[in-house]
């Protein structure tokens, strides 16, 4: 898994800022300020005040928060560190008293008491500690979020593998049983029916393994399969597939449809002339609308859908959230499929 940017731009950014008020500092006091108290404020207290952030970053949260949860030894580490770098620089400043303790107001001279000095720097040691316990446990959150954001995504990845591994088998476990049928019967046209099962296997072994594919390529996919269908019924299936808008330049995720056609051979009436299976496909301004209406065949009992249905929505929910709106009507005389897809 990548690392988040996040932390690293919390740090940029912050360190930028702190960068910016000591050169603004720097700019408007330069006539107060020698040079013996730039390098000390910048050099030395600098130092300090990065230690401090980054010991207690790196090392009391991680050790003492996060994996050992000793939160009273950790209060009273932060404590000492703001103690004693308070004092570090107090005694610095002490021994430096003209570069450091000494400074001009209202035109007079005056000198920092030593305990107001104290305080002062305790007051500055705390922002640097304090500002790294926020920025630390904003970048465990900006973490975290990427790491369950990836494994949202592997997990989606796993579970389209899987429904799509289940989709094949099933689709070959039917096209074999027809092809069986025609082989049973000696018909001359099982060779045409092994021919196009070899173009549909094809299609979706090599050509459906990318997230999206052509959608006239899936549409050419539907063809293949409608034709190897009629094959094997000897009074003639009737079928009318309707193609209307942009089919070639739009693209969907592969496989998505053929549940639906797949449904109507398996439960419908195909046979009737006056009652033709219809397939309507409308691709418009990146709206997909599909639809399969099929005559009910009364003797069969099974309840039209099955496992081809329930993996085609549970692949929507996944591919197409919020993006697509399924309506299945179930009639006493027909079963209608109606699709809509924001490609």
């Amino acid at each position: 898994m990548k690392k988040s940017k996040g932390p690293l731009i919390l740090h940029a950014l912050y360190w930028a800022v702190i960068v910016f008020i000591i050169i603004l500092d720097v700019f408007f006091s330069a006539e107060r300020n020698t040079t013996k108290h730039v390098v000390i404020s910048i050099l030395l207290f600098g130092v300090i005040n990065v230690s401090l952030f980054y010991i207690n970053y790196l090392i009391l949260i991680p050790q003492l928060i996060k994996r050992k949860k000793k939160y009273f030894l950790y209060i009273l580490l932060f404590l000492l560190l703001l103690g004693a770098a308070s004092l570090i620089k107090t005694v610095v400043a002490v021994l430096n008293p003209k570069d450091m303790m000494d400074y001009v107001m209202e035109g007079k001279k005056k000198t920092w008491p030593a305990d107001q000095y104290f305080f002062a720097q305790l007051f500055i040691c705390g922002f640097f500690l304090v500002s790294s316990c926020l920025i630390k446990f904003a970048a465990d959150w900006f973490s975290n979020e990427r790491i369950q954001r990836d494994l949202e995504s592997e997990r989606r990845e796993m579970e389209l593998q899987f429904l799509k591994s289940q989709l094949n088998p099933h689709f070959l476990f039917n096209s074999l049983n027809n092809i069986y049928s025609l082989a049973y019967q000696k018909s001359d046209k099982t060779a045409d029916a092994i021919m196009k099962l070899s173009e549909i296997m094809r299609y979706m072994i090599y050509e459906s393994n990318t997230p999206t594919v052509d959608l006239s390529k899936e549409v050419e996919y539907l063809t293949n399969y409608i034709e190897l269908q009629k094959i094997r019924f000897k009074d003639g299936a009737f079928i009318e597939l309707t193609l209307n808008g942009e089919i070639d330049s739009q693209k969907i995720v592969p496989l998505m449809l053929i549940s639906f056609v797949e449904n109507a051979f398996k439960h419908g009436v195909v046979n009737d002339p006056e009652n033709p299976v219809k397939i309507n496909i409308i691709a418009n301004q990146k709206i997909l609308h599909f639809s399969v209406i099929n005559k009910k065949n009364q003797q069969n009992k099974d309840a039209q859908g099955g496992v081809g249905l329930t993996n085609v929505e549970r692949r929507l929910q996944l591919v197409y959230p919020d993006r697509y709106k399924l309506n299945v009507v179930n009639s006493a005389t027909h079963y209608t499929c109606e699709l809509m897809i924001d490609i």
